[in-house]
């Protein structure tokens, strides 16, 4: 399947819902594509192919949705997977790393020994919205010792600014969106 046509085949498969969570949002529902088996094999190969040509060793998927997506693409790529989460989330010894939201502050967390020096590390995740989030994985990444391979997104939500943001945290590697919106 071309480039393009998975494009296609991804935007058919996401709903649009507005006024959620709050008036005057448009939510992007991925949960369509998710229950298309041809979409979603079109996503975690597109997925896998990126993390291929960045020359991962890891996956990092970002809580919640990341997981969904990130942990298929690990299996395709024959890569190991890795979640971030919210702080107090995971069992034993975690690094925490503090960001901003546009109201207030977050923390994720993960578990430093699943990462090793010379790990090349991909972070996945469904929407590239303000950055924030992804922006605090890769410090965590570089934490725990290894190297960001780069940022892999479904859908990048152009007009919010992530991009802007993520791009001097990446140090070079690359942001890959499926989509951009």
């Amino acid at each position: 399947m071309t480039a393009t046509a998975t494009q296609d085949l991804l935007l058919s498969r996401i709903r649009d819902v507005p006024d959620y969570p709050k008036p005057g949002v448009m939510f992007k529902d991925i949960t369509p594509l998710l229950a298309d088996p041809v979409a979603f094999t079109a996503l975690t190969d597109a997925l896998a192919e990126l993390c291929v040509r960045c020359g991962a060793t890891k996956i990092v998927g970002l809580e919640a949705r990341g997981f969904i997506l990130a942990a298929p693409v690990a299996v395709r790529a024959g890569l190991g997977f890795i979640p971030v989460r919210k702080a107090g989330k995971l069992p034993g010894a975690t690094l925490k790393q503090a960001y901003e939201l546009e109201y207030g502050t977050a923390e994720i967390e993960i578990h430093a020994e699943d990462l090793a020096d010379g790990d090349r590390v991909i972070v996945i995740d469904d929407v590239l919205a303000t950055g924030g989030t992804a922006e605090a994985s890769l410090e965590l990444i570089r934490r725990a010792g290894a190297q960001v391979a780069g940022v892999a997104v479904l859908m990048e939500l152009g007009f919010l600014g992530g991009r802007g943001r993520l791009e001097p945290a990446l140090h070079g590697a690359p942001l890959e969106a499926l989509i951009t919106v």
